[in-house]
């Protein structure tokens, strides 16, 4: 296996402001119950800065948005825009995003004694196992999301 550098990277990716302000969105003081609502619920607010929260290491931290339905099993499908950091080593089973002969991909990493492969999320996709002859780089493992839910 040999790792390479990725090829340059287009607009289908943003970088994480490093100055940018923090911008607080008011938050329920309990989590909402999927089942039925808590009378204890009081009407309290709290402030949660969504970058503080999804953004660990800001100068390594970046967003893809998905093309494709290959992990949708793992919860990400079209149109989602990734959380990726770049400072976390990536281990099996991590989400990563990887560079597979140039190609970029987000797959689950597994690493097995005398194999690499990448899994797909989605049966209609096989697993993609990585031989001497792939240019590989794991380029970062995906610790978050944005989905836009329709209205």
């Amino acid at each position: 296996m040999m790792f390479v550098s990725p090829s340059p990277i287009n607009e289908e990716f943003l970088l994480a402001a490093l100055d940018s302000p923090a911008i607080f969105i008011p938050t329920g003081p309990t989590p909402v119950s999927a089942g039925f609502p808590s009378p204890a619920e009081d009407y309290a607010q709290k402030r949660l800065d969504i970058k503080e929260y999804l953004v660990r290491n800001p100068i390594s931290t970046f967003f893809f948005t998905v093309k494709g339905d290959s992990m949708q099993e793992a919860d990400i499908f079209e149109g989602d825009v990734l959380v990726v950091d770049r400072s976390i080593k990536p281990v099996h089973g991590h989400l990563v995003v990887a560079f597979v002969n140039g190609e970029r991909l987000v797959k689950r990493l597994s690493i097995r004694v005398g194999s690499v492969m990448l899994l797909a999320g989605h049966p209609k996709y096989p697993p993609l196992t990585l031989k001497e002859r792939n240019d590989l780089e794991v380029w970062v493992v995906v610790i978050g999301k944005f989905k836009r839910i329709p209205a």
